[in-house]
C-alpha cells in the first residue's frame, strides 16, 4: 500500500518544488517540451483546484516525491492524467499507483475516459497505460492514451474514502514524526553549541 494524499490550494508551494527538482530529461517527458522554471511555475499557477484534482506521496521528510495531475477537460465526461516521480523514488510503483488512484477517483466524478498525452519516447507512462486497457495512437513523436473506465459504485467510493482516511493518518504521523525529529536537531544543536563554547573558554 502506498499512501496518496489528496491535495490542495495550500499546497501549490510543494509542488512547484516538486516540479521544479525534475531533471531535464523528466521535465521533457513529463511536459512534451524542454520546460523552463517560468514555464513550470506558470503551469502550477494555473492548476484549479476547484475542477482538478491532484494526488501526492510524501516522504519521511514530508517532502513531495511522487504527484499526479487530473485535469478536467471542457468535455465533462473526459479527463486527462499527468505524472511525475523524482528520481530518487523510482522504481517504487509509485506513477503505476498514481494512475490507479487518479482512474478510481476519475470514475467517482462521473468521468468515462481518461486521456494520456505522452511523447513516445515515455516508455514507462505508456506501458502503465497499456496495461490498464487504453488503446494508444501514435502520431511521429507523440501518442495519446485512451482508457475507458466502468462507471462508480459503491464500491468506488468506499475505497476512495478508505484510501483517502488511510493517507490522511500517514501524513499526520509523518508530520508528527517531522516536529520531534526537528526537536531533536535542535538539543543536538544546542548542546554541541554549549560543549564549543565550554571548550573555548576552557582555552582561554
Amino acid at each position: 500500500w502506498i499512501p496518496i494524499r489528496s491535495l490542495a490550494e495550500r499546497h501549490r508551494p510543494r509542488i512547484l518544488a516538486h516540479l521544479l527538482a525534475l531533471p531535464p530529461q523528466d521535465r521533457y517527458l513529463r511536459f512534451g517540451y524542454a520546460a523552463s522554471d517560468a514555464q513550470i511555475a506558470r503551469y502550477a499557477d494555473l492548476i484549479d483546484f476547484t475542477h482538478d484534482e491532484v494526488f501526492g506521496v510524501f516522504n519521511r521528510r514530508l517532502e513531495l516525491i511522487a504527484q499526479a495531475h487530473l485535469a478536467g477537460l471542457p468535455n465533462a465526461s473526459e479527463a486527462e492524467f499527468g505524472v511525475s516521480v523524482l528520481p530518487k523514488a523510482r522504481g517504487r510503483g509509485y506513477g503505476a499507483r498514481l494512475f490507479d488512484h487518479a482512474v478510481l477517483h476519475a470514475r467517482n466524478r462521473g468521468i468515462d475516459t481518461l486521456l494520456i498525452h505522452a511523447l513516445t519516447q515515455n516508455t514507462p507512462m505508456l506501458r502503465i497505460a497499456r496495461t490498464a486497457g487504453a488503446s494508444v495512437d501514435s502520431d511521429g513523436g507523440e501518442a495519446l492514451a485512451r482508457l475507458r473506465l466502468p462507471p462508480d459504485n459503491l464500491r468506488s467510493h468506499l475505497d476512495a474514502f478508505l484510501e483517502s482516511s488511510a493517507a490522511e493518518v500517514d501524513y499526520r504521523l509523518k508530520s508528527q514524526g517531522k516536529r520531534m525529529n526537528d526537536v531533536l536537531d535542535s538539543i543536538v544543536e544546542i548542546k554541541q553549541q554549549i560543549a564549543d563554547n565550554t571548550t573555548r573558554k576552557s582555552d582561554d
